[in-house]
């Protein structure tokens, strides 16, 4: 009962941190001018989605710690799912979308503002989210999920692995859409992170200023934290242990449960503090928002 305490006070704090830092990164980028980039832009989906990702099953796994019964409705689980799905899948994308951004602002500063302008910025994020809808959303509606083999879901929340082990007949179908999924927004966004960084790093090594390449690894370092933390536990559930998922293995279920969990609530905490306690810009941002606050409460 003790430990069920302690992880249910360490879990809502964390969630309160999630909120409380998202929405403080969010107000903050918009009330500032001087942060309306395309970077800034970028970290506010980054921001939106984490806010909402986590709200997706954190909130119902509180719940089911002191719950005798805990049930979810089908309808329910799958809503979950879906929202998790669209979520971390824009996420992963949107990582690679960054580190774009990243590479035209180091590699091409004078045609940044060209490049990424506003309505760049705009089509980016219709394709981020039109596309991963589609790829999350429509092959289920046109096989849908019919459950037989039980009704225990061996998993903290309504995740898709665990979700096909309780799937009727063949699942070689839902299989196959998970690896063109993990493709798309796993392997092939994180290639294009890796080399859009060989690009950067050559550039850096070709600025004559020490500060000049210290800020420019600055900018690019609170990126790549993320990008670490969020690739490596998704991809070891994924892809490392998405073949092997059984409940008859217990070992490899506790293992991927407790990972799902770095991705669905650890990570989200994680990263408005890695992007705003690194960036001078922000914290700069922030400061001048209390002032100003603090000028207009004393007239």
């Amino acid at each position: 009962m003790q430990m069920r305490i302690l992880l249910f006070v360490g879990l809502l704090l964390i969630y309160i941190f999630t909120i409380l830092g998202n929405s403080f990164l969010i107000c903050t980028v918009i009330l500032s001018p001087p942060l309306h980039t395309a970077m800034y832009y970028f970290l506010c989906n980054l921001s939106f989605i984490d806010l909402f990702y986590s709200s997706t099953s954190v909130p119902k796994i509180l719940f089911d710690m002191f719950s005798k019964h805990r049930r979810i409705s089908i309808i329910g689980c799958l809503t979950q799912m879906y929202f998790g799905l669209i979520l971390g899948n824009t996420e992963y994308v949107l990582l690679a979308v960054m580190s774009y951004d990243r590479y035209i602002a180091i590699c091409f500063p004078l045609h940044y503002t060209v490049i990424m302008s506003w309505r760049t910025c705009k089509y980016l994020t219709v394709i981020m989210w039109a596309g991963n809808f589609m790829l999350s959303v429509i092959p289920t509606t046109l096989k849908p999920f019919v459950f037989c083999k039980g009704n225990k879901l061996n998993h903290f929340a309504c995740e898709s692995l665990a979700l096909l082990e309780l799937v009727c007949g063949d699942i070689s179908f839902y299989k196959f859409i998970l690896f063109i999924g993990s493709l798309f927004v796993l392997f092939l966004p994180l290639v294009f992170i890796i080399i859009s960084y060989i690009c950067i790093i050559i550039s850096i090594l070709k600025i004559n200023s020490a500060d000049g390449r210290s800020k420019a690894f600055s900018t690019c370092g609170s990126h790549l934290t993320v990008v670490f933390i969020l690739y490596g536990s998704c991809m070891t559930t994924y892809t490392g242990q998405g073949k092997k998922y059984s409940s008859n293995i217990k070992y490899i279920s506790i293992i991927i449960k407790y990972i799902s969990i770095i991705y669905g609530a650890v990570t989200p905490v994680l990263n408005p503090f890695i992007y705003s306690l690194r960036n001078n810009e922000v914290k700069t941002a922030f400061r001048k928002l209390l002032t100003r606050y603090s000028a207009s409460r004393s007239l």
